[in-house]
């Protein structure tokens, strides 16, 4: 009836159908796997823009001042005064020279640079 060719033809068909079938499954849960990932991940950006926002509301200006003027009196809070280190009267008087400057621009001769920069050429 069967020869051995026609069985061994229907077991590697049936194993190919299987072999198909398998991957074919499992390319479905991955790819439900990535949808299930991508939910996740939109869900988390959507989170992190409603912090944004919250903390821009919450460092408003106006808001935490109007909170410290509610609350110093009952925390026992005064304003915070920066100390300077220095006035700007005890910084050393330094003379401005020009000639500082015009020798580091001149070239080694003491003429002109002729250094070419760009498309530009003196």
């Amino acid at each position: 009836m069967f020869r051995t060719s026609d069985i061994v033809l229907i077991t590697v068909m049936m194993a190919a159908a299987a072999f198909t079938y398998k991957t074919k499954h499992d390319a479905e849960a991955s790819y439900k796997e990535l949808g299930t990932i991508e939910r996740q991940a939109q869900l988390e950006k959507d989170s992190i823009d409603i912090l944004k926002a919250d903390w821009s509301l919450l460092t408003q200006p106006a808001r935490l001042q109007r909170l410290t003027e509610t609350y110093k009196e009952e925390l026992g809070l005064e304003p915070v005064e920066a100390p300077r280190i220095a006035e700007f009267s005890d910084l050393p008087e330094r003379p401005l020279t020009i000639e500082g400057i015009v020798t580091d621009m001149a070239g080694a001769d003491g003429g002109p640079d002729q250094t070419t920069t760009g498309a530009v050429r003196p």
